[in-house]
């Protein structure tokens, strides 16, 4: 005769509940992200036709393509976009030019991509590796953190 033996499942380790490994910061963190990339785009769109501007004398949307790296397609579409958002204006077969909104909006953004590649560089970052590095960093760094790389240099100078 055989016993019966009940079987157990074998016990499994109590996890720590969902809610006491969320930290609450994160959400914002999160929704701040998502606004900074939403951001990205127009940011670097204003900052390229700015740049064309100055060494060119106009920003033509093949140009734009070129430095940028995408097709004309999708440059013709961002630039209907940042039209819509009354940053720059276009009129048909004529250079792309910015608004007065979109002219602070690159003149801050190339401020900012300066300060993170002259501090990545103070770190004895190559320059080549911290301009690359900037085109990310730029776009993410708060304003408290920006201001420390500003202040760091100041001091270093």
């Amino acid at each position: 005769m055989s016993a019966k033996r009940e079987v157990t499942p074998p016990s499994t380790p109590r996890r720590k509940s969902q809610r006491t490994l969320v930290r609450p910061e994160t959400a914002s963190n999160q929704l701040r992200t998502r606004a900074q990339h939403a951001q990205e785009r127009a940011q670097d769109y204003v900052e390229a036709i700015a740049d064309l501007i100055t060494a060119c004398g106009e920003a033509r949307a093949t140009d734009l393509a070129k430095s940028l790296g995408v097709t004309h397609v999708t440059v013709i579409r961002t630039v209907r976009r940042l039209q819509r958002e009354g940053l720059v204006s276009t009129q048909p077969y004529r250079s792309i030019f910015l608004t007065d909104s979109g002219r602070r909006l690159a003149a801050r953004a190339k401020a900012r991509h300066k300060t993170v590649i002259a501090f990545l560089e103070a770190l004895g970052i190559p320059p080549a590796i911290a301009r690359a590095d900037a085109e990310g960093i730029e776009h993410h760094v708060s304003v408290e953190t920006l201001a420390a790389f500003e202040k760091f240099l100041a001091s270093a100078r």
